[in-house]
Order: C-alpha cells, then sequence, then structure tokens
C-alpha cells in the first residue's frame, strides 16, 4: 500500500530488462507493514486519512498524493486516490506468501498493487484476494484457507522480524545479494549500477 514500492519495482524492473544476465536473477517478495494495526475503513478518504496519521491539513495530503501521481506516471503507472480504499493489509500479505510458495510472488505483488493504487478495490475483503489470487491460476480453495492459515501469518511475522534485524525502518527497500541494500524508489541507474557490481563480484 505503499506507493513508492510499486513505483520501485517498475524501475528495477526496467533496470533489469535491461540487464544483461537477467535470467539469472530471482526476485524473493518480503511482507512488512508500515501500519500493522490500521483498520480498514471503506469509508475514508485516503487524503482524510494521511491528515490524520500525518497531522496534515486536507490539502497538504492532497497535494502529496497528486505529487506522487505524476512520480508514478513516469513509469507508467496510473494511481487514482480518490477511488483508494484504507485497508489493513495482513490478509494480502498471507496471499502473497502463498503466491510464493508457487512461484508467483511477481504476478500477485503486480495484481495487488493494481488492485489497490488504480482500481480503487479493497485489499482486506476476501471476496477481492480470491478473485485476485484466481486472475494468477491459484485455487479458490486454497486461497481461502491461506487467510486463516496461521503458517503464512507465521510466514508474514518471519519477514518482518527478518526486516527489523536488518534495520529496515520503511519501504520500499532492496536487498541485492544479501549484501547490497537500496532504500526507497530510487532511479533505475541505481538499480542498474548495483545489479553490475553484484554480479561483478561473484562472477
Amino acid at each position: 500500500m505503499c506507493p513508492f514500492c510499486y513505483i520501485g519495482k517498475r524501475r528495477l524492473e526496467t533496470a533489469l530488462a535491461k540487464f544483461e544476465n537477467k535470467e539469472h536473477v530471482e526476485i524473493i517478495w518480503k511482507s512488512y507493514m508500515l501500519n500493522p494495526t490500521m483498520k480498514t475503513d471503506t469509508g475514508k478518504n485516503i487524503n482524510r486519512y494521511l491528515a490524520e496519521i500525518k497531522g496534515w491539513s486536507i490539502e497538504q495530503a492532497k497535494e502529496m498524493n497528486t505529487h506522487v501521481t505524476n512520480m508514478a506516471k513516469e513509469v507508467g503507472l496510473t494511481y487514482d486516490f480518490d477511488k483508494a480504499i484504507v485497508a489493513n493489509s495482513l490478509k494480502a500479505h498471507c496471499l502473497i506468501q502463498l503466491a510464493k510458495t508457487k512461484n508467483k510472488g511477481n504476478e500477485i505483488e503486480e495484481h495487488l498493487f493494481k488492485a489497490y493504487f488504480t482500481e480503487g478495490k479493497n485489499v482486506d475483503d476476501e471476496k477481492t484476494l480470491v478473485e485476485l489470487g484466481k486472475e494468477i491460476g491459484l485455487e479458490e480453495s486454497e486461497v481461502r484457507l491461506a487467510l486463516r492459515d496461521l503458517n503464512y501469518l507465521s510466514e508474514v511475522d518471519k519477514d518482518i522480524r527478518e526486516a527489523q534485524q536488518i534495520g529496515v525502518r520503511g519501504v520500499p527497500f532492496f536487498v541485492i545479494d544479501r549484501k547490497y541494500g537500496i532504500s526507497g524508489a530510487q532511479p533505475e541507474s541505481i538499480f542498474t549500477e548495483t545489479l553490475a557490481k553484484a554480479w561483478a563480484e561473484n562472477n
């Protein structure tokens, strides 16, 4: 649900597309929750929510979202914050953990990002998550089970603890070859340079 994560994803993908050894790169998604206590509120505008938690005015929140929307456009993404639904993301993270076991982590991340930022879908709604899971080839029964399975909740917690141990305080945060950290939606060139450096050191 962090807008910079979707932008960072696109910039990494653009850098990877030009990386000559991209067939040797594996992306592993990790769970992280900036606000695990967030309560889903389908009636609350995202601008109002940001104003409340940041201490901003509604106008300041709108200005920030307009700025981020323009950043997204630069990498080919369409954000519609007027439709974005304030939602707890824990269930979505459980779905991500399930998708990872099927080598579909990238696919579900893309669908979840688009659902939240572009389509205004509630990513805390079980029906919505089932539909998104089915779109990438998951079975409805396994998605419903994953949303209640303590094993997937445990994997979410494990990822969050791992992030805390290495000092992650915000997202997006990329770790390349368990050695180089990239914090934030950095320019494509940063990803390109770091990929090349990591590859040269190991080959």
